[in-house]
Parts: C-alpha cells; sequence; structure tokens
C-alpha cells in the first residue's frame, strides 16, 4: 500500500508573479495526485500537502528547483492514509489560491519581505535556544501564543499568554489597543504550529514597541521533534488536515476539556448543525450535540 506523508511548507520572498506559480503549483500537483491546500501572495507561498510518498518527494525536488523557494522551511510528517492511486484521506481536495497575505493578519501593507525573508521579525530560537534563554531568563520569559485560541484550549506552551481571538486578523486589534502593553519590557517568545504566523505576529510586535520580540523557529512542530512531551509543551498540537490533532509522544498530556459533559480531551469539532460554523473542543460522546452558542440562539 501507498505510504501516507503530509508536508507542512512556507518562504517569505517576493513573488512577482503569483499567478504564475499558482498554475506551476496547481498543475504540478494534480499530477503527483497531491491534496492539500497552497496560499500565493506577492510575499511568498504557504501550504500543507498529502499523498504518497514518491509523489510528495517528487513535488518536492521541484518545488526546491525554483530559487526563491530553495531554502523553504518544510516539515514531515505522518499521514493516516492514501488510496491505491496515492490520493491522501486527510484533504478533500487540492486547492491553490492567490491571496493579498498567505497568513490573514488584516495588515498585508505592514509586511516587508526581501530575499531574507521578512523584514523586521523577531530574533530566531532554535528549541534548544529556547532552553537556554528560560534557564537564563527564568520567568521573566513570556510564552505568546500565536494561534487561535481553540488551538490553545488543546495544547499550549506552558504557563504561555493565550489571546483571546478567535481568528488571526483580532490579533492587529488586540496589540493596537494596548492590551500586551504590559510585556514590553519582557523578552516575548511567539510560537505557532509550523512556524509561519510567527513570522509575521513578531514584526508586527517589533513595530508597536516590543523591545525583545523572538519567535520559536520552526513553531511547535520543531519543538516537538527535539522534546517530544518531556519539555516545555504540554497537550497535543492542533492541525488543519483530518487528523485533527497529533502527539508528540505515547505520553501525551491531554489538557483539552470538553464543552459538553467537562471530561479531558483533545478532540475538536465543528457544531453538528450546518448552520452554524462554531468549532470547540468536544469528546467522541458529545460531538453529536450542538453547541451551547447555537442552542442559546434557538
Amino acid at each position: 500500500m501507498p505510504t501516507p506523508k503530509i508536508v507542512l511548507f512556507y518562504a517569505f520572498a517576493p513573488l512577482p508573479d503569483p499567478e504564475a506559480i499558482r498554475l506551476w503549483q496547481r498543475d504540478l500537483g494534480e499530477a503527483l495526485h497531491l491534496r492539500g491546500r497552497i496560499l500565493i501572495s506577492p510575499h511568498g507561498i504557504n501550504g500543507t500537502l498529502g499523498g504518497d510518498l514518491p509523489a510528495v518527494k517528487k513535488w518536492l525536488r521541484s518545488f526546491r528547483a525554483y530559487p526563491a523557494f530553495r531554502d523553504a522551511d518544510v516539515k514531515w510528517s505522518e499521514g493516516t492514509a492514501v488510496d491505491e492511486d496515492g490520493y491522501s484521506a486527510d484533504f478533500p481536495r487540492l486547492s491553490v489560491k492567490v491571496r493579498d497575505e498567505i497568513v490573514s493578519f488584516g495588515a498585508p501593507g505592514e509586511l516587508r519581505v526581501d530575499a531574507h525573508g521578512v523584514v523586521g521579525g523577531g530574533a530566531r530560537l532554535s528549541p534548544d535556544d529556547l532552553h537556554e534563554l528560560v534557564t537564563a531568563r527564568g520567568d521573566d520569559v513570556v510564552f505568546f501564543d500565536g494561534r487561535n485560541a481553540l488551538e490553545a484550549q488543546i495544547g499550549r506552551f506552558r504557563g504561555a499568554v493565550v489571546p483571546d481571538v478567535e481568528t488571526t486578523r483580532d490579533f492587529v486589534g488586540l496589540l493596537d489597543s494596548g492590551a500586551y502593553d504590559d510585556l514590553k519590557g519582557r523578552p516575548v517568545v511567539t510560537y505557532c504550529t509550523g512556524g509561519i504566523r510567527c513570522e509575521v505576529l513578531s514584526s508586527l510586535m517589533t513595530a508597536r514597541g516590543f523591545g525583545e520580540v523572538y519567535q520559536l523557529e520552526g513553531g511547535i512542530v520543531r519543538y516537538g521533534e527535539r522534546f517530544g512531551d518531556d519539555g516545555l509543551w504540554d497537550g497535543s498540537l492542533y492541525v488543519f488536515d483530518g487528523r485533527g490533532s497529533v502527539d508528540f509522544s505515547d505520553h501525551a498530556a491531554v489538557i483539552g476539556v470538553c464543552t459538553g459533559c467537562g471530561t479531558a480531551t483533545n478532540r475538536t469539532a465543528n457544531c453538528p448543525d450546518a448552520s452554524c460554523r462554531h468549532q470547540a473542543v468536544v469528546c467522541a460522546e458529545c460531538v453529536a450535540v450542538p453547541c451551547a452558542q447555537h442552542a442559546a440562539a434557538r
């Protein structure tokens, strides 16, 4: 049977013709029977793809042959399954689109990129560098979650600040409101799934007067590869595909709490009512129960 693989990737670089990149990636993905989602903008590319291992390897060779993507950060993980034709069970289709932003902060005019990536972003920390910073600075270090609040409910760095945001676009308003101005004199480590959101978030924070901003290089994924569940991370990692979440070891903590019955769970699910777009942390037994917001509206 085919070997299922998923790649998570991004690259910030000036792209003079995003539409040409879109057509290339669409045709390449279709030819290789890949599924997933790719976003392209004048600032770069961001995506996740799944398929049979040989097909994904062929895609990667072609992808890296383009000079702007040669050093792109590409992370591998195990997929759930692929069919005999190599199509991934973790994605419904292949989607390749051009957008103003490859991460939707709603501030495309603020982002500056050059051949080296994002201009003005936070200092990069490898997982080992992060531990050295925490050892040296102790409780003064602030972990700042750059994801949506739902993602943090099932997994986060211990003691992290988790902004109450439903979408990435909410961050700019929160930063401009002064809600986190008390952190401007402390070392702030931004983190997110694979690193891309913190590339932008750390630059937005730096531009707003946060004096010591870092970004966890490679995000939670790289940290989990290095330290598993024996470091500063607690819980499961939310992922945007059919797997829902992944664990870094067989002893991952379960920190999510089911909104229906209060039991521990690392599952998330959409409200079963088709008219409701709300997603929540919910156990297998409560997954068929409409969410509280929808039930209250009835």
